[in-house]
């Protein structure tokens, strides 16, 4: 295995960028995004890479620039380690969520993932609607969802806990894990084999950090403890960065979030509420909105206790988001594309005039 294969590229990868467009570039993953530049990932080792000033003109959104996981084609600088990325590769996956704040803008968490860890503490931060909301985000982002339940030696009654979180993690494997006593860490090494990447998403002081230092071998990330005053944890990681393992798996810290806002949602909507879909698909009218119409398979199914009454809430409210934010995205998309053809006609105007 080649260090280019060890850190994620696939035949379907290498064949693309052997394609006509990427001759005399080279190929390389992102392995760090700083404000204005991203260390790159390239077989000779690591490069510091500007953008390159077309990529950067003709982005229409967020969404057209590299994100930390990203496959770009980098035009090196001869004698340093030094380049300009050119172009991006098409992503298998990518995890994204609405950008913290009141603009309405996608934020790509990490690119190019197999395996989603959503890491969350057994402590009484513990929140199954924001379980909810992360598994979500992971299934629309292509890649599978693992959640992992760290500090698993301090949870006195983990059954319960267990079976609180697999009521709304359907289908996902739930894993507690302590990485004092080492608790599911084998469980957890399965999914980091060689030429694997895995994002690990979650708040502050849950654990990701703890987890990097177990699986790195070493103390990447300072761990600081959870305070005791009001059992919330410290930020310890503050930017997403891929991390190497020694068996030739990759790991994508991410920093704590604060805010889980929903980016697109329409095909993970239904793997991450699909008990409440089955009961939707037998309501007596398709346009059902689970209130007091007759014949409504879901509130039947609240009254029989097969199904609880806050997880229809989540899915009320969840539904009602994402249906804002596609409306926000459309309107945002149009005001691009205008800005888009008026710099367009702009820049028409100014070669006509000077010739």
């Amino acid at each position: 295995m080649n260090k280019l294969e060890s850190i994620g590229m696939t035949a379907e990868i290498k064949k693309y960028f052997e394609e006509d467009r990427f001759q005399g570039y080279k190929l390389g993953r992102i392995a760090l995004e700083h404000k204005h530049s991203f260390r790159v990932w390239l077989e000779e080792g690591e490069y510091l890479c500007t953008l390159s000033g077309k990529l950067t003109y003709e982005a229409n959104s967020r969404d057209d620039l590299p994100a930390v996981g990203d496959w770009v084609a980098v035009k090196t600088s001869p004698g340093e380690m030094r380049g300009t990325i050119r172009g991006i590769l098409p992503r298998k996956s990518k995890f994204s969520r609405k950008a913290a704040g009141q603009v309405t803008e996608e934020q790509i968490v990490a690119a190019n993932i197999d395996t989603v860890f959503i890491v969350n503490s057994l402590n009484d931060d513990l929140n199954l609607r924001r379980i909810e909301r992360y598994l979500l985000l992971a299934w629309e982002s292509g890649s599978n969802p693992v959640i992992i339940l760290s500090k698993a030696d301090l949870e006195p009654d983990l059954e319960t806990k267990l079976e609180l979180v697999a009521g709304v993690a359907i289908g996902v494997p739930v894993i507690p894990v302590s990485v004092l006593v080492e608790t599911g860490m084998e469980e957890l090494q399965r999914y980091l084999a060689p030429g694997r990447t895995v994002a690990l998403i979650g708040s502050s002081g849950v654990g990701k950090s703890s987890l990097v230092n177990y699986f790195s071998g070493y103390e990447k990330q300072l761990v600081q403890e959870i305070r005791e005053s009001d059992d919330k944890g410290k930020h310890t990681t503050t930017h997403r960065e891929m991390v190497l393992l020694h068996d030739g798996a990759v790991l994508i810290d991410t920093p704590g979030m604060r805010e889980i806002q929903l980016w697109t949602g329409e095909e993970g909507f239904g793997e991450s509420f699909a008990d409440v879909d089955q009961f939707t698909e037998e309501c007596k009218f398709r346009d059902c909105t689970h209130g007091n119409e007759p014949g409504c398979a879901v509130r039947s199914a609240i009254d029989e206790g097969l199904l609880d009454e806050s997880r229809l809430a989540s899915y009320k409210k969840l539904q009602k988001e994402l249906a804002y934010i596609d409306r926000k995205v459309d309107k945002k998309a149009q005001a691009e594309e205008k800005k888009h053809w008026k710099n367009i006609n702009k820049e028409i105007r100014q070669k006509t005039k000077y010739k």
